[in-house]
């Protein structure tokens, strides 16, 4: 038994294990076949239309009978600086011209929307059980809609402050987003990423400081890693590396065999993909400009003029350009189909947690 049954209890899962949603490298294949092995299943939907948002749910509604969890950025938007784009598209024109582009020629701007209105009708629309938000909340107004149609509220939080933030306003769980994570950052309150602290210091200090279910994140891949967690004080789990090399995931061949080839030091957190610290494999980009680099325009306009040089590289097999979001726990991922690595997972931390009761 789960030591810890408020998270199944609030989700109505039959595991305490959330699929982190992770844009750009799923879709509603990865969430039905999580779910169908007794995860939440999350759609990330930040990079999504309204319409295609829509026709995502209903397709995960059609295959499985089990939650789903919306999943929407909250960050403020910030214009477009032409001083530092153009400063940012200098430092890239050696790339630019070393795979012929034209450095002159328009790019379509970088889709990254926070939760607004629209999106909110949506969310009152389809009735998602669980609606997640990452960079804080939206504001009152919407947060208190999407609560109205009946949805429990989730956010992350990176550091105590953060998730003692989302507490007091009022979420019905906390993700505990350790350094080791993959993926960007959920800092609100900070903008100090050497401050961040990793999952398992931050996790039981969560635990402490507030009054809902703690759902630990970063570097946990595998039972023994739950089972910490719930010694910890967690009443579950997120968990988005693993699940990467599934067949159900959208990740290109190219990225598969560089997650396969993953250590413990193959990551880093960056801002140069996008602006914002995130964690993923150590490309050519984030070696030879960064890691972290001044020079990055604001979250997410960073990404506009890579968007080229990535897909020239990737033309050409190079994920040079490319931002393959990982964790820490990059080696620990397997391949095999997302409801039997759910069950696998859960099966492995229930055995660790009944020896350890015993």
């Amino acid at each position: 038994m789960w030591p810890d049954r408020r998270l199944i209890d609030l989700f109505r899962t039959e595991f305490p294990i959330v699929l982190a949603p992770m844009a750009g490298v799923m879709d509603a294949d990865l969430v039905v076949a999580a779910a169908q092995g007794g995860a939440l299943g999350s759609l990330p939907c930040a990079m999504l239309s309204v319409e295609k948002a829509r026709e995502q749910v209903q397709i995960i509604r059609q295959r499985v009978s089990a939650p789903i969890n919306m999943n929407f950025f909250c960050h403020k938007q910030v214009a477009a600086d032409p001083a530092r784009e153009a400063a940012w598209k200098e430092r890239l024109a050696p790339y630019y011209r070393e795979l012929g582009l034209d450095t002159a020629a328009p790019v379509n701007a970088a889709n990254r929307v926070p939760f607004d209105g629209a999106m909110c009708e949506i969310v009152e629309e389809l009735k998602p059980e669980i609606v997640s938000f990452h960079f804080g909340l939206p504001d009152k107004d919407l947060t208190a809609r999407v609560k109205a149609a009946g949805c429990k509220v989730v956010a992350a939080a990176t550091t105590v402050k953060e998730a003692i933030w989302l507490d007091e306003h009022g979420v019905d769980a906390i993700i505990a987003q350790g350094a080791e994570a993959g993926g960007h950052r959920g800092m609100f309150l900070t903008e100090n990423i050497s401050e961040q602290p990793g999952t398992f210091a931050l996790v039981p200090q969560v635990v402490d400081a507030v009054h809902v279910p703690v759902i630990a994140a970063g570097g946990i891949a595998d039972g023994r890693g739950i089972a910490a967690a719930f010694a910890l004080g967690a009443a579950g789990v997120q968990i988005g590396t693993a699940y990467l090399r599934c067949p159900e995931s959208k990740v290109s061949a190219p990225a598969r065999m560089a997650l396969a080839q993953g250590r413990d030091d193959s990551t880093v957190i960056t801002n140069v993909m996008t602006g914002r610290p995130a964690r993923g494999l150590i490309n050519r980009a984030m070696r030879e400009i960064g890691p972290v680099s001044a020079t990055a325009p604001q979250f997410p306009h960073a990404a506009t003029a890579l968007a080229p040089l990535r897909a020239a590289a990737e033309k050409q097999g190079s994920l040079d350009f490319s931002n393959l979001w990982a964790g820490q726990a990059v080696r620990m991922g397997r391949d095999m189909p997302a409801a039997e690595l759910t069950r696998a997972l859960a099966g492995s931390a229930l055995a660790r947690l009944s020896k350890m009761a015993g």
